[in-house]
């Protein structure tokens, strides 16, 4: 079995393709290596995989349709399709970013998705996975969110361009019987992880004595969810479903300030911390409803946030040396 993972290089897609190698697939890993943030932290990911057996790496843009065409029909042949499957997770992710450049993130998000559709329409590749957000939610979505809440009000050109690509995830099923999953992830963090999230950006100034801000007073809510938790939950979805929205999400939201005093507890050092008015493209909480995950894919976390937090803490501490220069925000 082939599988097609776009944005190998991310925290997220990394992972993906770690597990799928693990398990003895072969994995076609594109990622284009942008500078959304710090390509250390891509380029130390890369090095993990580009040695395992079955993993093959190309350096291709999502929206540039014929490179990415003439990468389908590199691994076709004989009128088979080329990859099993094909999981979506290159994009460019961050609610804040977006507010100042959502050119970028219509052109990834959404016509990435389109033209990866329509290979796969072309091609004869019957299964898709979309990473998608739980910022398709908005901020007045009852709680735990549930994936047949109404997601018509995004906040950010961001979610406004997930929710884009999930729509034309629904159409190309509909129109051409592409096995279809659409995954809402909610607030991933782990080793390695973005360094725009905060659990990044908490671990790396607590640590490094820098001091750095709170937007709000704290109180929000998040529920997050460990890595590995999640690309376990994205691979299940490579199965037969038809077409779904799923949720993978930890269910037990935890108050950001609890998050960095848990934090200031595993590093042994007080955060310095500032704080400013929330951003108008934040939402308040976020909580998600798993019940369909539970049932469908059989998954479930098993990190809780007092373990992953201590493996992301461990990992800082012990990739210190050049992990503390990384730019953040």
């Amino acid at each position: 079995m082939t599988t097609l993972v776009t944005g190998c290089a991310g925290f997220i897609g990394s992972n993906v393709c770690r597990m799928l190698t693990e398990g003895g697939e072969t994995v076609v890993g594109v990622d284009n290596m942008n500078d959304a943030y710090d390509v250390r932290l891509k380029h130390w990911r890369m090095g993990g995989l580009e040695s395992r057996p079955g993993f093959h790496y190309y350096n291709r843009d999502l929206a540039d349709l014929g490179s990415m065409k003439s990468l389908f029909g590199r691994y076709a042949s004989n009128g088979n399709p080329p990859f099993s499957s094909v999981i979506n997770m290159g994009a460019r992710a961050g609610v804040r970013p977006s507010v100042e450049n959502p050119w970028v993130y219509y052109e990834t998000n959404t016509l990435g998705t389109l033209n990866l559709l329509e290979l796969c329409k072309d091609f004869g590749v019957k299964k898709f996975v979309l990473s998608s957000t739980s910022s398709a939610y908005g901020d007045n979505t009852p709680m735990p969110f549930k994936e047949d809440s109404d997601t018509s009000n995004p906040l950010s050109p961001y979610a406004a361009s997930k929710k884009a690509a999930e729509t034309m995830v629904y159409t190309y099923h509909h129109l051409h019987d592409i096995d279809a999953t659409v995954l809402r992830y909610f607030t991933v963090y782990g080793p390695a992880g973005r360094p725009d999230m905060s659990i990044f950006i908490f671990i790396r100034a607590i640590a490094e004595g820098i001091p750095f801000t709170v937007f709000g007073d704290g109180k929000q809510s998040r529920d997050f969810t460990f890595v590995e938790d999640i690309a376990r939950g994205t691979i299940a979805a490579t199965r037969p479903l038809g077409y779904e929205i799923i949720n993978l999400g930890n269910d037990k939201p935890a108050v950001l300030m609890d998050v960095i005093n848990m934090i200031e507890d595993l590093v042994e050092k007080k955060a310095i911390i500032g704080h400013k008015p929330m951003h108008k493209a934040d939402v308040r909480a976020t909580w998600a409803n798993i019940d369909k995950a539970r049932d469908i894919l059989e998954w479930e976390p098993k990190v809780p946030l007092e373990e992953g937090l201590k493996r992301t803490v461990d990992w800082y501490s012990q990739n210190r040396d050049w992990a503390k220069d990384i730019v953040v925000g």
